[in-house]
């Protein structure tokens, strides 16, 4: 696996915490960008996953954040290999603030900081082996909540508008939805937008959240 924190004591920390798990081996440790990139460029790294701590300051700027680099190394990997696949994510959060933006932005596992290794390691397994990793911590804001009202879209979304409203949860970008449906980007920018609108959303997060909690898509 691969360690990923600006902090280099977090990373450090934690980087010397996995190696010393059984059957555990941490092939890397870096920052974000630019060290990110050298990573995906070097033929010394071939994680299996990836876990990101997001650090204990997270702000909804991180979510961007991540989203940008893990779309800018999945373009990184696939130029060194056109059949390679971005490294699933496990972010590693302080609190349930930035649950619902790290998922939408593509992490596949949600642990707190302060997982002891055994947490730490039983979930980057599971999500390398393709699975999803959802503490209870950190789950509530993604699930469906009795508290906050269903309100059903304008309009019934299309079996189209579906697709691509499950791959926006999935934390796809536009280039990547239009690559997967086999259809332009322009055409997914009208999509998101009809989705945005007939949600009643003000954001791709927002859209995912609603969508989810209406039973639209499961994440």
């Amino acid at each position: 696996m691969l360690v990923v924190a600006d902090d280099p004591l977090a990373r450090a920390g934690l980087a010397t915490l996995l190696a010393a798990q059984p059957g555990c081996e941490v092939v890397g440790q870096v920052a974000g960008d630019p060290d990110l990139e050298w990573a995906a460029r070097s033929d010394i790294f071939s994680p299996d996953v990836i876990a990101w701590d997001l650090g204990w300051e997270a702000t909804p700027d991180a979510s961007e954040a991540i989203r940008a680099e893990l779309e800018r190394l999945g373009e990184m990997l696939r130029d060194v290999d056109t059949e390679a696949v971005t490294p699933p994510i496990v972010a590693l959060l302080p609190d349930d603030t930035l649950a619902v933006d790290a998922w939408a932005s593509g992490a596949r596992g949600l642990l707190p900081r302060d997982a002891d290794a055994g947490l730490l390691v039983a979930g980057l397994a599971a999500v390398a082996q393709g699975l999803a990793v959802l503490d209870p911590e950190l789950a509530g804001p993604l699930l469906p909540s009795d508290s906050l009202p269903d309100v059903p879209p304008a309009e019934d979304l299309t079996p189209r508008e579906l697709e691509v409203l499950q791959l926006l949860a999935e934390g796809l970008a536009n280039k990547a939805i239009a690559q997967r449906l086999g259809i332009s980007e322009h055409t997914v920018k009208f999509h998101v937008n009809a989705i945005l609108s007939k949600l009643n959303a003000q954001s791709r997060t927002e859209a995912v959240v609603r969508a989810t909690r209406l039973g639209l898509i499961i994440l």
